[in-house]
């Protein structure tokens, strides 16, 4: 049914966790796993070939979107689920999102999940393997509840093959990954897709972007607002990620069906304006004085 794509950076333990919770947890065992693997040498290429996994794989660190577009290219199914390393998916997960596609009946969507503990979803089941606390999450899990949502952005994201092959998959200058969500987002809205929906009973946890936090003082690795990925975007788009979001996806608010036009008022037009602005500095102060192409 899905192709499960898990970008994985020496991570074998929380890779391990997130295989096992999908095939625990899962109504149908009809999807494929396909990681992603860069460098490898802590264990996981060795476990995955021992298993038998269908699996990409660089010999360096070539970060989420190359990862990403990969191990696609291996897919067997129509319909492409990315997911971080570090999730565990929650019961139903993939039930859930059957349902809504026979609700949807065409190509042109983005689902995702709704992420418990470092998401929306508050509910502390341990911040690592071995704080984690999966019974207290599988008794819990049906008592805690957000909403469905509009705008979403972020995995578990579920898109269908045709459309992710259209608009070329994640755009790969975002390396390693930050803003790379909205960029696709982007080029899905200019596509025709109108669907954002992140879906309240598709659950998963989350431990924090394990792997981020080792690098976490890395030049590429900042807030999604302050990154080298929204400087791309801002070049590449015209508008901030911010601005994307606010206004054009209405993201975090409560879901009412298909995006239409944004409303263009007064608020909408200051904040353009600044975009214009902000884009000024970035292509023509920011590159030169920091010695920068960013695109």
């Amino acid at each position: 049914m899905f192709s499960i794509i898990i970008p994985t950076f020496n991570n074998i333990d929380y890779l391990k966790k997130c295989i096992e919770s999908i095939k625990k947890n899962s109504t149908f065992h009809t999807h494929e796993i396909i990681p992603h693997v860069n460098d490898g040498s802590d264990g996981t290429l060795d476990f995955l070939k021992k298993n038998s996994f269908n699996y990409s794989h660089t010999k360096h660190n070539s970060g989420i979107c190359t990862g990403m577009n990969m191990a696609a290219q291996k897919s067997n199914t129509n319909y492409l689920l990315y997911a971080h390393d570090d999730f565990y998916f929650c019961p139903k997960w993939d039930f859930i999102l059957k349902k809504e596609l026979d609700k949807i009946k065409h190509n042109k969507f983005y689902l995702s999940g709704t992420m418990v503990n470092n998401g929306q979803i508050d509910l502390d089941c341990g911040s690592d393997l071995k704080t984690f606390d999966e019974k207290k999450l599988l008794n819990e899990i049906n008592n805690v509840n957000y909403y469905d949502f509009q705008g979403s952005t972020w995995a578990p994201h579920l898109i269908h093959k045709e459309i992710w092959n259209k608009v070329g998959g994640f755009s790969e200058e975002f390396f390693p990954g930050t803003g790379s969500d909205p960029d696709l987002n982007m080029k899905l809205w200019k596509h025709g897709v109108r669907i954002f929906k992140g879906i309240n009973d598709f659950k998963v946890y989350h431990f924090g972007s394990i792997v981020t936090r080792k690098y976490k003082n890395h030049p590429t690795i900042k807030t999604e607002s302050g990154s080298r990925g929204a400087k791309i975007f801002l070049l590449k788009w015209g508008i901030s990620i911010y601005f994307f979001k606010k206004f054009i996806l209405n993201s975090d608010t409560k879901y009412t069906g298909e995006l239409k036009k944004p409303k263009k008022n007064i608020n909408y037009f200051l904040q353009l304006f600044l975009c214009k602005l902000n884009f000024f500095y970035v292509k023509y102060i920011y590159n030169i004085n920091n010695k920068h192409n960013l695109i």
